[in-house]
């Protein structure tokens, strides 16, 4: 029934495209020069064709009530240009967005706030202006607070908050207040880590409860954990759009080269670079038996302290499964690096990890101060060789085989009687 469809749908995105024209600005002009630039136009005068940049084209995809969905892609590829559009901030060029509900958004830090007024009047004025009567803002407002942890600063003009208390506001405002459908972009990455796994599971009862999500971020863990559907946007264009995992693998396989080798397709003037890594040994498989090595190698080109480089393995839904940097052996190496060429290479053991696909990230730069490189460098398999029954019941990544002691004693005075039969 044409009715019931409309009930069950949240979003139906038809054709969706934006343009700007770059360059150009919008500010405003006098009658003369509005007169002047009109002239100029039809006069056919130079420098009046400006460049027309797509930030989105031809965008097609719609969700219902409840879905969480995950928009990902690499920036520029027009996430937050989408968002701005279903938040009624900016006007497609062309195409259609139906919007079935209330909405609110978390697009960046600050947005919806006035920063003169302080976070108490800032949650009364978001809620006026969705529509909430006062004795329902009144109901939330402690509930909001809480989750926010803001308490001591509540009557503080937000523009003193730090990056960090504007965003924990700014989520509980949005997730309290009772939209029927929820934006929210990477902003959440400004948060320290115990609160993003506080919203990512508010999101998640939000869905529970009949609400609708849409969460931009370049974590594919979270993307895998919280959503179902994701939308794939590759320079402003959808490339792939369906279930989560299918959508995520895809997504990480472009990015990772299925090698056993990488290199850097060009030196720069860092004073640290990775110039090249590999996974051995060459053989036709890897075995997860018998392990492997990576061996990286890079070039210091002044003497840097504090750094470290770093070989990072991901599974394919991008969740980090282990972290190791070269200065665990060698701390000596944080203190000092001279400049010069240098190869280092650890090795990974036999029977940690189960078979599968792994990704390779490698990383150099001096501890909480700066990054030489991040790079999502290869793909590669680990294949089981031996009898797969002694893993395949077992649901993890890491299957180490760890000593374990076991002895037989007497059965102790409070034991479990026998069954009765």
């Amino acid at each position: 029934m044409p009715g019931q469809e409309m009930r069950d749908t949240a979003i139906r995105v038809t054709e969706l495209s934006k343009n700007y024209r770059l360059g150009e600005r919008q500010p405003y002009k006098s009658l003369r020069e509005s007169l002047s630039s009109a002239f100029r136009r039809s006069e056919g005068g130079r420098g009046y064709r400006r460049e027309v940049f797509w930030a989105l084209k031809k965008i097609s995809f719609e969700i219902t009530h409840g879905d969480i969905l995950g928009i990902i892609g690499r920036n520029g590829a027009g996430k937050s240009t989408l968002l701005k559009i279903l938040s009624r901030i900016t006007r497609p060029t062309l195409g259609r967005a139906e919007i079935y509900g209330t909405i609110g958004s978390l697009l960046e830090v600050g947005t919806g706030f006035h920063p003169e007024l302080s976070g108490r009047e800032n949650i009364f004025l978001n809620g006026a202006i969705l529509g909430m009567r006062r004795s329902e803002i009144i109901e939330k407002f402690d509930e909001i607070v809480g989750f926010a942890e803001v308490e001591r600063f509540i009557d503080t003009p937000v523009k003193r908050y730090s990056s960090g208390m504007y965003v924990r506001l700014a989520f509980a405002v949005a997730a309290h207040l009772e939209t029927d459908i929820l934006l929210v972009d990477e902003v959440l990455a400004v948060g320290d880590s115990e609160f993003q796994k506080k919203c990512l599971g508010k999101m998640g009862e939000i869905s529970n409860r009949g609400r609708t999500v849409l969460f931009v971020s370049h974590n594919m863990g979270a993307i895998s954990t919280l959503t179902e559907k994701s939308l794939w946007l590759q320079d402003g264009g959808v490339r792939e759009f369906g279930p989560t995992r299918e959508v995520v693998d895809s997504y990480i396989s472009v990015g990772y080269q299925a090698s056993r080798v990488w290199r850097a397709e060009h030196e720069n003037n860092k004073s640290m670079q990775i110039l090249r890594a590999e996974v051995e040994p060459e053989a036709v498989i890897l075995d997860v038996r018998k392990g492997f090595n990576i061996r990286i190698d890079y070039v210091v080109r002044k003497p840097v302290q504090g750094a470290v480089v770093s070989a990072i393995l991901h599974a394919t839904d991008h969740a980090p499964i282990l972290s190791t940097e070269d200065v665990d052996t060698t701390p000596s190496l944080l203190r000092d690096r001279q400049p010069g060429h240098y190869r280092t290479t650890v090795h990974i053991p036999g029977d940690w990890l189960a078979a599968g696909t792994y990704l390779l990230r490698l990383h150099c730069g001096i501890v909480n101060h700066v990054i030489f490189n991040d790079i999502s460098a290869l793909q590669f398999e680990l294949t089981e060789t031996g009898d797969p029954n002694l893993r395949l019941h077992k649901r993890a990544y890491m299957l180490p085989y760890l000593p374990w002691m076991t002895e037989i004693s007497q059965a102790p005075e409070n034991s479990v009687p026998p069954a009765v039969e």
